[in-house]
């Protein structure tokens, strides 16, 4: 037996957007590839890209983590002192200036940018779609 959500409460409403199929024969590769070619396509890109992603990811992660070691290890032995009073100072000034350049409104720039990849996702479906399995498949190996 399957268990049962219980009835929402109060007033949800949800919005769905459809996708109007025949958008998907008006990109820019649907009219030169077959739909196994674009998903092959994207999926072999989004593969790449998320074996990268992981392998530097992990580099990263392990880079950061060893040079945070090794300054408390120096700051530990007496090769280094931290000055705790200038770095609190320093904290609560960061935190001031990003007090005033804080706003609720996403600039114009990330607006038409975002506009253009939503377009952009909407003519090339196919291959977005291969790229992001890719990814995750990427990703895992």
């Amino acid at each position: 037996a399957r268990p049962r959500l219980p009835p929402p409460q109060g007033n949800l409403e949800v919005n769905f957007e459809s996708l109007d199929l025949a958008e998907l024969e008006s990109g820019p590769l649907a009219e030169k590839y077959s739909v196994a070619t674009q998903l092959l396509i994207g999926g072999v890109t989004g593969w790449c890209t998320g074996f990268l992603f992981w392998k530097v990811g992990k580099l990263a992660a392990t880079a950061l983590g060893g040079g945070f070691l090794l300054l408390q290890l120096a700051n530990h032995t007496g090769y280094i002192k931290v000055d705790g009073q200038r770095v609190e100072k320093d904290m609560k000034k960061a935190k001031e200036q990003l007090k005033i350049h804080k706003s609720n409104q996403i600039p114009t720039e990330v607006k038409s940018k975002l506009e253009e990849v939503v377009s952009f996702v909407k003519k090339n479906v196919l291959v977005t779609g291969g790229f992001f399995r890719g990814f995750l498949l990427g990703m895992a190996s």
